[in-house]
């Protein structure tokens, strides 16, 4: 199922993934430093949602308070609730 989520508070605005039975695909980040969104992308792509959120949550880009790895492990919390998995 693909998946939109709006960021907060920093450089990317947007992240689309798909997300079919907690494998992680598709990532696209909107914005952004583009070496480090596409990297992260690349990484996490393929990967389960749970391992994802649990490497990126709460990485921090300066004094933001988040970071484009935390807003992707944010998006995919979310996504995991509205399936009722998490």
């Amino acid at each position: 199922m693909k998946h939109t989520y709006k960021t907060k508070n920093t450089c990317s605005n947007m992240i689309e993934f798909e997300l079919d039975n907690g494998i992680v695909t598709n990532i696209r980040f909107h914005g952004g430093c583009m070496g480090n969104t596409q990297g992260v992308a690349a990484l996490a792509e393929g990967m389960k949602a749970e391992e994802i959120i649990d490497r990126c949550k709460d990485i921090q880009c300066g004094f933001r308070g988040t970071s484009c790895p935390d807003q992707l492990a944010l998006a995919l919390e979310k996504a995991l609730s509205e399936q009722g998995k998490q």
